[in-house]
């Protein structure tokens, strides 16, 4: 196991190497004050995912490369929406309605779609984890969107998409990424757990 995960980076540059160790770090960062719902989850999110994209851009992986970007993207709307105040209360943590769940599957397939298209631009071969990038992509650019509405069901979707990545990033030789992402399984049941915790605690006032 060691040295699956350290040959990948025989050839690897040091800046390669530098840079994947500071998005693991950011991204465990990001992730566990995410379930503390704690504001600091975007800019050290927006550290890992800007780093992703750089380096994702020099593996030649664009459909993962752009979902970064827009990851990016959704941390600024998700910051905002997490320090702004409607009526002076507080955005808390609740689930998704119906119309929520359909904006949610609207957002999975147009997201598909744009990968998809981003690997067409690209002229890129598509073969089977190819595929599974662009499935993954869509479960978590909406996971992205419910997590900056508090939604509980953003955490469902980052453990499934997670467990898909770990091992797609180990195939791709990326291992400090697959490991984040194994981390980030682990954090995202846990948080599953306390937010849940929450919920119901909010219900019952």
């Amino acid at each position: 196991m060691i040295d699956f995960f350290l040959s990948q980076y025989k050839n690897a540059s040091t800046l390669q190497i530098t840079l994947e160790f500071f998005a693991f770090v950011f991204g465990i960062i990001s992730v566990f004050c995410a379930k503390k719902e704690n504001i600091w989850v975007y800019p050290t999110g927006l550290i890992s995912t800007t780093i992703t994209v750089y380096l994702l851009f020099q593996a030649s992986y664009f459909g993962d490369m752009t979902m970064n970007f827009y990851y990016s993207i959704m941390s600024i709307y998700g910051w905002y929406k997490w320090t702004s105040k409607s009526k002076q209360v507080e955005l808390s943590i609740t689930k998704t309605n119906n119309n929520e769940k359909s904006i949610g599957l609207f957002l999975f397939f147009l997201t598909t779609v744009i990968t998809y298209l981003v690997y067409k631009y690209f002229h890129y071969t598509l073969e089977i984890p190819n595929y599974i990038d662009i499935f993954t992509s869509g479960i978590f650019f909406t996971a992205m969107w419910y997590m900056a509405l508090k939604k509980i069901e953003n955490w469902t979707l980052w453990i499934i998409g997670d467990i898909i990545a770990v091992p797609l990033f180990a195939y791709r030789g990326l291992g400090m990424l697959s490991l984040q992402y194994l981390i980030f399984t682990i954090l995202a049941v846990l948080a599953y757990i306390e937010w849940k915790k929450i919920l119901n605690k909010n219900l019952l006032k």
